[in-house]
């Protein structure tokens, strides 16, 4: 009879509620709901604050574009190729000083600028895998520690040849002008919006490649079986190069636009290195829609966070940005749009 009363209670389904997700989700839900308390309460006039909201969201939009065009280089490095990039952020910085030193010394017009700054970044990139991380491929340690040693010594040189004053890029001039938006008298800077622009323009080109080419074709199956794809007659060595060229680049191009929209600082390679970290985990190693949707995240709360958070604890704004990381990983340990490999 105890027999039988075990069993059926063993047949019994029990109801199983995750607790590390339920948590996030209400984290998540209670801290929207907070942001747009405080931009309603007052009503829609424009004495109230929906002005106010509509820039710090526009600022995060444009935020998350940056952190998207720095990112998608590192979710093509790190993510497919798995190399462990950690000079992610020199190359970004790098190709931000790139283009100053063109545009103010040289008077090169800004788009000239922009391109030769990606080239100049994408060759960088192109020389430390070549010299370094290609014999090393799969040794995640080695590949860090190489990485983390270029970055200093990169970082280094930066700034004994910059100078440790912050700088800007000045952007062109049918960029500079604000953009009336229609609502509430406001406008809004027309180069962060070009740059928000850019980045669609980024991750367009980024998936009709990956997903609609041969190029693209090479690269996924050279990441899932490099021996087999090398025996079938694919230089998977030299894809590897062009691909890890075409994520410096974008690391490059990630600089210049924050040095316009921004400013260029010493130590900025390694406040961008860890947003972009952060994005490519949150999405999900290797998916370009993860980290789009991870920018947007990022962006969001920074700039919320700044924002609508209390006086008091305006300091903590940055330490949200790891909040949120925790969050997404409670619910998906792979990131949002991650595969167990």
């Amino acid at each position: 009879m105890a027999s039988q009363t075990a069993a059926a209670r063993r047949s019994v389904p029990r109801l199983r509620v995750p607790v590390a997700p339920a948590v996030a989700v209400l984290i998540g839900a209670a801290g929207l709901l907070g942001v747009l308390w405080q931009a309603f309460e007052k009503g829609f006039g424009s004495e109230g604050n929906v002005p106010t909201f509509i820039l710090i969201t526009l600022n995060g939009l444009t935020l998350a574009g940056l952190y998207f065009i720095s990112a998608s280089g590192l979710t093509l490095i790190f993510g497919l190729l798995r190399v462990t990039n950690l000079a992610h952020g020199a190359l970004f910085l790098l190709g931000g000083y790139l283009a100053l030193t063109l545009v103010q010394d040289a008077g090169v017009n800004w788009w000239l600028a922009a391109l030769v700054a990606m080239v100049g970044a994408g060759v960088v990139g192109l020389v430390m895998h070549q010299l370094f991380l290609r014999w090393n491929q799969g040794q995640d340690l080695r590949q860090a520690l190489i990485t983390i040693a270029v970055s200093l010594i990169l970082a280094d040189q930066m700034q004994a040849w910059f100078g440790a004053t912050p700088t800007a890029i000045a952007p062109p001039e049918f960029l500079a002008q604000p953009l009336p938006l229609g609502v509430y008298d406001l406008a809004y800077p027309t180069f962060r919006l070009t740059m928000l622009a850019a980045a669609l323009v980024v991750g367009l080109v980024f998936w009709l490649v990956y997903k609609r080419t041969r190029v693209g074709m090479v690269v996924r199956a050279g990441v899932d079986d490099t021996q087999m794809t090398s025996a079938l007659g694919v230089n998977v060595q030299k894809v590897f190069a062009i691909a890890f060229f075409v994520g410096s680049a974008l690391a490059g191009l990630g600089g210049v636009f924050a040095g316009t929209s921004l400013s260029l600082a010493p130590g900025q390679d390694q406040s961008f290195l860890v947003s972009a970290l952060v994005v490519v985990i949150v999405g999900g190693m290797g998916s370009l829609g993860g980290a789009a949707l991870g920018a947007l995240l990022l962006g969001l709360v920074d700039q919320y966070s700044s924002a609508y958070l209390p006086p008091e604890y305006s300091n903590l704004s940055a330490l949200l940005t790891f909040v949120l990381l925790a969050v997404i990983l409670a619910v998906r340990p792979t990131g949002l749009f991650g595969k167990i490999r």
